[in-house]
């Protein structure tokens, strides 16, 4: 793999500056440590997970790579029913290296994991917040722009966002999130002032990611226009705005005028997983184990959908940013010097 150093491999200890995002129920110990193996910066989403098996599936990933990975969790109470410091001390007990946090404020748990020797990332979706992060102690930030799939912190598009981050924190090194599924993207972030970019959607499209083949069917078909951004599956996770790819529950929704309750359809049961039966407008992810009408559940997906035409080894995804963001760099330099 050619280098890409920048001041969050530094910060980090990897070799690519590309962080695979925490895509719910789709990280996996095998995800988190075949992207950690390709030099990039693995996650699992442990936030949902009782403590106990976060630790678990921390251990696991580390037993399937000695490169550094991380945990993400959701500092907002009404995410989950787990406090967030018995996730962070389950975690540290298991030897996670890299803790990340978002929706709400971690001040507390960042002056933990610090105090453990741990690294810490802090999502923000302004320039504020980015400050109030730093001032806490977080190692680095992540801009996350609203055209990202999952749960949305900012109304902000990220082209805007992340220089203006990057200007409010210039000593922080800054991870550039949403829209980005290549080595463009991470080209473009780095000349807008980022040290590195934070990967969803297209990681969902990987052989390792815990996902049902319909939803990953569905992201890599799927074009740029056919997220869609507000509260339609709030069930589990009330007025948390995120991005999915249009199914008929969108469809419904929106044709009902986006309605807080009584939503078209409420109640019916569209697909089982272990747990039981799965209802429309859950906030449920289609992983591997379910039967039924998966693609009428969340399809957590952002505009980078588009930009995400196969499913490839998750390594290989690691190293085509790269290689592409390489390519794109030296292919802008002859374009905006071409009066020589």
């Amino acid at each position: 793999m050619p280098a890409f150093e920048t001041r969050l491999t530094d910060r980090l200890g990897i070799d690519a500056p590309v962080v695979q995002a925490p895509i719910g129920s789709a990280t996996c110990p095998e995800l988190a440590a075949a992207v950690s193996e390709a030099g990039g910066l693995g996650t699992l989403a442990v936030t949902w997970r009782d403590p106990a098996d976060a630790a678990n599936a921390v251990r696991r990933t580390r037993d399937l790579t000695d490169c550094p990975f991380g945990v993400n969790l959701v500092v907002d109470p009404a995410a989950t029913e787990y406090p967030t410091e018995d996730h962070v001390e389950a975690c540290l007990d298991a030897g996670a290296p890299v803790f990340s946090f978002s929706f709400g404020d971690a001040a507390r748990h960042v002056e933990r994991v610090d105090d453990a020797g741990a690294t810490t990332l802090w999502t923000v979706g302004s320039a504020a917040e980015a400050r109030d992060a730093v001032d806490a102690g977080a190692d680095a930030v992540v801009a996350q722009g609203w055209e990202a799939g999952g749960h949305v912190q900012s109304e902000v598009a990220t082209m805007p966002l992340v220089p203006r981050v990057a200007d409010a924190v210039p000593d922080t090194p800054v991870v550039a999130a949403g829209g980005i599924a290549d080595g463009r993207g991470l080209a473009a972030a780095a000349t807008l002032g980022a040290d590195g970019v934070w990967v969803g959607t297209r990681f969902l499209a990987t052989e390792e990611a815990n996902v049902h083949r319909a939803y990953r069917r569905r992201v890599v078909e799927a074009a740029e226009t056919e997220t869609r951004y507000g509260t339609p599956f709030s069930k589990g996770w009330p007025d948390a705005p995120h991005r999915v790819l249009r199914n008929e529950t969108t469809d419904r929704w929106e044709a009902a005028g986006r309605p807080d309750s009584d939503r078209p359809g409420d109640g019916e049961t569209v697909a089982r997983g272990p747990d039981g039966p799965v209802g429309r407008y859950e906030d449920s992810l289609a992983t591997p184990e379910m039967d039924g009408d998966v693609t009428e559940l969340p399809l957590y997906a952002g505009q980078s959908a588009g930009l995400t035409d196969d499913v490839v080894p998750a390594g290989d995804v690691v190293d085509a940013f790269v290689s592409e963001a390489a390519t794109a760099l030296r292919a802008a330099d002859g374009r905006a010097r071409t009066d020589r």
